[in-house]
């Protein structure tokens, strides 16, 4: 009887197209006490085979299911070659379905609990109209002292109304400036790198270049940055890192420029 095996997760890797299928990588982490005598397993990696008909339902996009947390259920495989397979245990899927994000649920709940406050607030202005009527009618009989005491609260009004905005447009100016890593001289596009044949012919480590996607989706950056050729643009050391951004799709990546002889 063939095993039956149960993954949940989002995808770690790129999703790969084939005629009938598609193919995308996962991780689960190892049991975190084992006997003693025999090492510990940190993680298991998977590559997931599944029919493009069955894909296309769950609505998924190359994009989308790095994000989504999915569910497969199916059984193992090792009749797939390495090439199509770079986990360690290959997984044909026979159900995939997109499990909901604990996000939603919370914005749900969090405006179920924003309505009832609005409601409060609406008799604290009414109170705020009352003690208005009440001042009126304790103020003197005067009436030009009554109508420069209006201007200067119009006044205040204003410029308390015009000093938050002020504030609004000086905020944002910080968070231009991502966190790049240590010895970064520039922003380059990723559009206007230029590899070489060399690089384009190699494949770098499926286990090293594992590694360094995660750290880009725990920190948001890159680890190193790129070294490019000044003026030329070509790109002399970094081909894992230029891979792994293209993978995650980044607009601009850090570079270190060296200089022609």
């Amino acid at each position: 009887m063939p095993h039956k095996i149960t993954l949940t997760g989002s995808a770690t890797g790129p999703l790969r197209e084939y005629d009938r299928y598609v193919a995308f990588d996962m991780r689960e982490k190892g049991s975190p006490s084992a006997p003693k005598g025999l090492k510990k397993s940190t993680f298991i990696s998977y590559t997931v085979f599944v029919a493009k008909k069955a894909f296309n339902k769950t609505g998924l996009t190359k994009k989308s299911i790095m994000h989504e947390k999915i569910l497969i259920q199916g059984e193992p495989t090792l009749d797939i070659p390495i090439d199509e397979c770079p986990g360690e245990v290959g997984v044909i899927c026979f159900q995939i379905t997109v499990l909901p994000n604990k996000n939603d649920k919370e914005k749900n709940q969090s405006d179920e609990k924003k309505e009832p406050k609005q409601e409060a607030s609406a008799p604290s202005q009414e109170q705020k109209n009352t003690e208005s009527t009440n001042q009126k009618e304790q103020a003197p009989v005067s009436q030009p002292v009554a109508k420069e005491e209006k201007k200067e609260e119009e006044t205040v009004k204003t410029e308390i109304k015009e000093t938050p905005v002020e504030e609004k447009k000086t905020e944002p100016k910080p968070k231009a400036l991502p966190n790049q890593p240590k010895g970064t001289q520039d922003l380059l596009s990723f559009d206007d790198i230029i590899v070489p044949e060399e690089f384009l012919k190699t494949r770098p480590n499926p286990d090293k270049t594992q590694k360094v996607i995660d750290f880009v989706k725990r920190t948001g950056r890159l680890d190193e940055p790129l070294t490019i050729e000044k003026g030329s643009k070509i790109l002399k050391d970094g081909y894992r890192r230029y891979v792994v951004a293209k993978t995650v799709k980044m607009d601009k990546v850090p570079v270190v420029y060296e200089y022609q002889k």
